[in-house]
């Protein structure tokens, strides 16, 4: 017993340590808007329930905002005496008062603005400040209405004004919030800003009664965006709470400056496809039975389309919004291998607009669309998928043609499905709908032009959860034109050897979360691109803000992927605690001359590699379109390197930042090549130990930093090469025992380079420097060292 009261004290003694009592509180003081709201089946969120996920522990928030409250009522109710029986020095009171002290009908809320209300506020400064506490006005949160011309409408008179001329007469912090709520709600637009609010129809929730037109109260996308505006207006004054803000996986960002994810919600109705006359055999035909549930529950305003266990046989599934396609555990859904059930329809591919076969799974300007289950989709598409014979053995290729038929090229190295398919790669034709040439034209190739499995394009709200894709006759997921997607728990598999087989690629749409997926493909995993040449250029709509998190990518060309096809621009990817074993590449960026399209603010974060058959980490500005790893047998010639003008057409690579990145076995460890007239620039790798056959090559760079970086090359002549690169910085390098050699630099166009804090004697030679470069670019110090002083906790002791 004694041994048990001991071990308890020394828990609660530890809490103690880390959490004291004198740690300072943030006090939130405000109405509905800024409220706690119940979490169970209800979509109601305040600004303020979010809040706190953007601090540390070393700061408590306390919410006392409570529905419906002014500044009077929150008084008469003696709410506020709570807060002040509570408050201690050092502590903090956020206030935001103003929508309900507008109510002049209501005698028990209403709160004049240049009088009570001006008034209450005076009172909650002097009293905080009578505590040793630090007082902060926040100004009313903006609703939501516009007119019929679209221009927004501002509903609270001169209650936002009267906080602020209290800030100023009181020298108090002021947060604009009825000014960046604003700005917000118009970014978003008229329909983009409903989001943000709790238009949400009846029976979508178990405890949300519903209201079609509800602008005030918050959805939780909407009040994770209102805390933010908080938060950023808390870092641009450098209020003392910033110093408390809760760190994202990437250093040069807080929590609460990453992207934020509407998720779509449905109705709580089921249509299960059994009473539409499916039949659960693997031989029927399902496709009416299905497509018909899906119509008729869109008819009715949408809900859950259930596919229950089974195996079902089915041509094209057409989504509608509104519509969350469920398929239960053990669920089978196999697509078609008879082509005349995929139509050539307006599509595209590889970023141009093009005839496609029509996907299995087709959503095409919809809203609100979910596919989730444990259910698998399979989209047979060894039938559709050209075959190398140098990628299989003898009997799988024998076995191949013996089972899918189709037709050899001319030196019997390939097989295609059909003399259509063998046709279009004869003709090597896209399908390009370009010079007039209609759906009609390509009728002759048309086998050639396998569908992307699912085709999402020009859709907003979507969910993928829970589900399998597999067997995609090319593109498995491709997310175009589209915005607020949210894929959690997706799980891909296609054979390593599949052509075209990319996992995942987002196209041209924003505002992506990516989360707990495990892919294992024929060709890029996660890929991120916004249209090819000219065509995406012309379009410029560019693929942003995208987190990615705790995914698994195992075979594949690139575990996370940038290009080739980027020419509307890429930029704001979040990627943390990801995991590639058994790909081509690890870390890809890729682009080419031609493309034009800006690539910038890149964050990775923890990332883990094992078995890369090529580079771990690679920055391509000369891609040719092929297999990253050389075939056994096969010749490559170099890309030949010529200085051209820039222009529209020159791709940029811009302000990377990679850190904390692992490598267990690679053939190259960092390629870093640029062209001549524009360089890849400002790239940071920090925290990175990377094992592989060959160490680091910058080639055509700039301002290039690599930091803790260890390079456990086999090959050490050099560890590192620079060639025609400049501004490059390599901070405390780490490398193999007796290295052959450290630096090698070439080019008559290399210049500063410095290596820092590295233990240059454990190389047998330090540098050389030939073809126009010598020893005078590169400089070596070894800088002191900077050892960050121990934080003080809160009683001024160091811990």
């Amino acid at each position: 017993m004694k041994k048990t009261i001991v071990i308890l004290s020394l828990i609660i003694s530890g809490f103690a340590f880390m959490y004291p009592n004198n740690r300072p509180t943030i006090f939130l003081v405000g109405d509905s808007t800024m409220a706690n709201q119940p979490t169970d089946d209800n979509p109601q969120r305040g600004w303020g329930q979010l809040f706190p996920g953007y601090f540390t522990d070393e700061v408590e928030l306390q919410n006392h905002a409570m529905n419906g409250r002014s500044t009077k009522s929150f008084i008469t109710e003696h709410r506020w005496d709570t807060v002040m029986s509570r408050l201690k020095a050092g502590d903090f009171v956020m206030i935001q008062f103003g929508h309900n002290d507008e109510k002049i009908q209501d005698s028990n809320r209403s709160a004049p603005a240049h009088t009570l209300y001006k008034e209450n506020l005076i009172r909650f400064v002097n009293d905080v400040r009578s505590k040793g506490a630090t007082p902060f006005l926040i100004t009313p949160v903006m609703r939501r209405k516009f007119d019929a011309d679209g221009k927004f409408v501002d509903q609270h008179g001169d209650y936002p004004g009267v906080v602020k001329e209290v800030a100023a007469l009181m020298n108090v912090a002021l947060i604009d919030l009825h000014k960046s709520s604003q700005e917000l709600i118009e970014k978003e637009g008229v329909e983009g800003s409903r989001r943000l609010f709790l238009n949400i129809p009846a029976n979508h929730f178990k405890n949300y009664k519903g209201k079609e037109e509800d602008d005030t109260h918050f959805t939780e996308y909407g009040a994770s965006s209102m805390a933010s505006l908080v938060c950023q207006a808390i870092k641009e004054q450098n209020l003392p709470m910033a110093s408390y803000f809760k760190p994202s996986d990437f250093k040069e960002k807080m929590a609460f400056e990453l992207p934020k994810i509407y998720q779509p919600h449905f109705k709580r109705d089921t249509f299960n496809i059994m009473k539409y006359g499916a039949v659960a055999d693997g031989l029927t035909l399902n496709s009416a039975a299905i497509n018909k549930a899906i119509d008729d529950c869109a008819a009715h305003g949408g809900g859950t389309v259930l596919i229950p266990k089974g195996s079902y046989v089915t041509g094209p599934i057409i989504m509608k919004s509104n519509i969350n396609l469920y398929l239960a555990k053990d669920a089978l859904v196999i697509f078609s291998s008879d082509f005349n059930q995929y139509p050539l329809v307006r599509s595209a591919f590889e970023g141009v607009d093009a005839a496609r076969c029509q996907s299995p799974v087709t959503a095409e300007g919809l809203e609100n669309i979910g596919i989730t289950g444990k259910g698998i989709l399979n989209g047979n598409g060894y039938y559709w998928r050209p075959l190398r014979k140098d990628k299989v053995t003898e009997s799988e290729w024998k076995n191949h043609q013996k089972k899918y038929g189709g037709v050899l090229t001319d030196d019997k190295r390939s097989w295609y499905s059909s003399e259509k398919a063998l046709k279009g790669y004869k003709e090597n034709n896209i399908g390009k709908l370009i010079d007039g040439k209609t759906l009609a034209d390509f009728e002759s190739v048309k086998d050639f032009l396998r569908p992307n499995m699912i085709r999402i394009f020009n859709c907003k709200n979507v969910l993928i959860d829970g589900v399998t894709f597999e067997n995609s006759p090319a593109w498995t997921t491709h997310v175009n034109f589209s915005e607020h997607i949210t894929i959690r728990n997706l799980t891909i598999k296609n054979p390593w050897y599949g052509t075209n087989n990319d996992a995942l690629d987002l196209d041209c749409s924003k505002n992506v979360l990516l989360e707990n997926c495990s892919f294992d493909t024929g060709d890029d995993g996660i890929c991120i691109k916004s249209g090819r040449d000219e065509e995406g250029r012309k379009r410029g709509v560019p693929t942003q803000d995208v987190i990615v998190r705790h995914c698994t990518v195992y075979h594949a060309h690139g575990g996370f992927v940038v290009g080739s096809e980027m020419s509307g621009g890429v930029k704001n990817m979040y990627v943390s605690n990801c995991t590639f074993i058994g790909t081509d590449i690890g870390l890809r960026f890729k682009t080419t001359r031609g493309r034009g399209g800006i690539v910038e603010n890149i964050y990775t974060s923890d990332i883990n590699m094992k078995d890369i058959a090529a580079e771990a980490i690679l920055f391509d500005m000369y891609y040719m379109a092929k297999d990253p790893v050389v075939l056994e047998g096969e010749k490559r010639e170099p890309p030949k390197v010529e200085a051209k003008p820039a222009d529209e057409t020159t791709p940029q690579f811009r302000n990377f930042y990679l850190r904390n990145i692992t490598c267990n076995g690679a053939s190259k460890g960092i390629f870093v090549r640029g062209i001549p007239e524009m360089h890849v620039q400002n790239v940071w790798i920090e925290n990175a130990v990377l094992q592989a056959d060959d160490g680091i090559d910058i080639q055509e760079a700039s301002n290039i930093n690599l930091t803790n970086v260890t390079m456990l090359s086999k090959n050490t002549n050099p560890v590192a090469y620079v060639l025609n690169s400049d501004n490059i910085n390599i901070n405390n390098l780490k490398f193999k025992d007796s290295a052959e050699l450290l630096l090698q630099v070439q080019g008559d166009r290399t210049k500063d380079i410095k290596l820092l804090n590295s233990n240059t004697a454990a190389a047998k030679q330090k540098l050389t420097a030939n073809f126009g470069a010598n020893d005078a670019v590169v400089s070596w110090a070894i800088a002191p060292l900077v050892i960050e002083p121990q934080k003080k906790n809160k009683k001024g002791k160091k811990g």
